[in-house]
């Protein structure tokens, strides 16, 4: 087990033992959603009510927040992989995809983790894609990857980020395209 598992690992036994409300985002979602890619991060989306207790375990563990803001905060620490990286939930669409969120085996029996559904996470990444166009390349072959993973999508869920998003032109030629 690398370290980023172990890690994944203890932050879920936490999440439990706190009762945290969140949900694996990002490549590990990706990942256990079907579609795994390579990642040296961990992302989450949790409550926004739940990442003062969150910051306190973090900071005890040896993690440094190196950003914070209204939507996000960063943790780095001396390790040999990445950071943490947390999306604050409280608005009204992400506490809807902490809602939403399926519970998928982790790894050790007994210890399951609970990750946003693939449309929700489609909607992430579409977010990343406007807010950071340079990333375009890399979050449009996450998004592919999830398609061709996942057949059954619930393509009006996606089509409401799309609009959102004012992505209609990148909507059709997703939906019309095979994904295999």
């Amino acid at each position: 087990m690398s370290g980023l598992d172990d890690l994944l690992h203890r932050l879920l036994r936490e999440f439990e033992r706190r009762r945290t409300r969140y949900a694996l985002m990002g490549g590990f979602a990706l990942g256990a959603l079907g579609a795994p890619r390579a990642t040296r991060d961990l992302d989450f989306l949790v409550h926004r009510d739940d990442m003062a207790a969150l910051h306190e375990f973090l900071t005890s563990a040896g993690y440094a927040r190196v950003h914070f803001s209204e939507n996000v905060s960063q943790y780095s620490g001396d390790f040999p992989w990445g950071g943490l990286d947390f999306l604050h939930a409280f608005r009204p669409a992400a506490l809807r995809m902490l809602e939403r969120a399926v519970v998928m085996p982790s790894g050790p029996p007994g210890l399951d983790v609970r990750v946003v559904r693939p449309e929700d996470l489609i909607g992430l990444k579409l977010q990343a894609l406007v807010n950071d166009p340079a990333r375009r390349h890399k979050e449009l072959a996450d998004i592919e990857a999830l398609l061709a993973a996942r057949p059954d999508m619930n393509w009006e869920q996606i089509k409401e980020y799309f609009d959102l998003f004012q992505q209609d032109e990148l909507f059709k030629s997703l939906r019309d395209r095979p994904h295999a």
